[in-house]
């Protein structure tokens, strides 16, 4: 139904750590559904160029790496969303209702606005309110931004639809926001941040595992390894 690394080195040296990594963190970065998540039954139509969103699932740097190795995936940016425009800032976000997010830039022709949920779904945990591990706080909260009536309608659609297969033992927690006073860009060194950063601590414990687990569950999606990461 429808309605009308910029770099090698995350998908080799990268996804290598990642699953190792993921042996012995992987279970403590994401829920665990009683079975697959579902395609979303009600999508947004293909259309014709390309279509964003803004997604927040935690730390940006996390998310960020997990959306950038998607076939059709042409650009993802870190940022904020929920708040002013006066508090987009990493020393003051917290100070309004902003949330980490990322802006997320695709074809539908290859990947759809659904297939972007499932991610974000699989990649972290969905019951959890205010926060992703190892970070708790609303800026922290797992949060779909609708820019219009189609994408909410989608969004509210999908959350019912995970809702009725009675895959989580405790109820969502996901959010459905208007994207309202819009997307604010981070700042330059949030941008790209595991890709630039494979070795910190951080990243070894909590965003590679989330990368290793999102190839292995859409393997399908996953960029060819000749194709170029997006950039900024």
């Amino acid at each position: 139904m429808t309605i009308a690394t910029r770099q090698p080195l995350l998908l080799t040296l990268g996804v290598i750590c990642a699953l190792v990594a993921w042996s012995s963190f992987g279970s403590s970065v994401a829920a665990e559904p009683a079975g697959p998540l579902p395609k979303a039954t009600l999508d947004l139509p293909v259309g014709a160029g390309a279509q964003s969103v803004v997604l927040a699932g935690g730390c940006f740097w996390c998310v960020e790496a997990v959306f950038e190795q998607f076939v059709g995936v042409t650009s993802v940016v870190a940022g904020y969303a929920g708040g002013t425009a006066e508090t987009a800032t990493y020393e003051r976000y917290h100070e309004s209702d902003h949330a980490e997010v990322v802006k997320i830039t695709y074809d539908p022709a290859r990947i759809s606005y659904g297939d972007l949920l499932r991610v974000l779904f699989t990649a972290g945990d969905p019951t959890t309110k205010d926060g992703q591990r190892p970070d708790y706080g609303r800026q922290y909260r797992m949060a779909i931004f609708t820019a219009d009536d189609a994408q909410k309608q989608v969004a509210e659609a999908y959350l019912a639809q995970v809702t009725a297969a009675k895959l989580y033992d405790q109820p969502l927690q996901v959010t459905v926001e208007p994207l309202g006073r819009g997307f604010f860009p981070a700042e330059d060194y949030h941008q790209h941040y595991v890709t630039q950063n494979p070795s910190k601590g951080y990243v070894q414990q909590w965003s590679l595992p989330k990368i290793a687990l999102v190839r292995a569950t859409f393997p399908e999606l996953v960029k060819p390894a000749q194709e170029t990461p997006p950039n900024r």
